[in-house]
């Protein structure tokens, strides 16, 4: 079992950035696909980024593809989401989830989560 903390959230203006982080224990992360989601007001929690197991493959939603970096350092059981270019549109709370053997991009895949970490975008 894996125990997964979010930070680096909090309130910015449009067009300037945040990183998030996500702390993993118990388990090493190194074997585990690892997403971040996120989840606005009234609305449906949403996929946002994916990184495999190695870290060498990364996967985005075409909302955020070429403003969001996420990235693994497997060695400290950490994975970062780089936000440039932030839009009210990205204001939620951002979740942090792994799975060891899911790929998708459905919530209901992740067996683990965080607590998850607000993000506010004013504009």
């Amino acid at each position: 079992q894996v125990q997964l903390v979010e930070s680096g959230g909090g309130l910015v203006q449009a067009g300037g950035s945040l990183r998030l982080s996500c702390a993993a224990s118990g388990r090493t992360f190194s074997i585990y696909n690892v997403a971040w989601f996120r989840q606005a007001p009234g609305k449906e929690r949403e996929f946002v980024s994916r990184i495999t197991p190695s870290g060498r493959s990364t996967y985005y939603a075409t909302s955020v593809k070429d403003r969001f970096t996420i990235s693994k350092d497997n060695a400290k059981d950490t994975v970062s989401l780089q936000m440039n270019s932030l839009k009210s549109e990205d204001t939620g709370v951002y979740y942090c989830a792994a799975d060891r053997t899911y790929t998708g991009t459905g919530s209901s895949g992740y067996r683990y989560w965080g607590q998850g970490t607000q993000v506010t975008v004013s504009t």
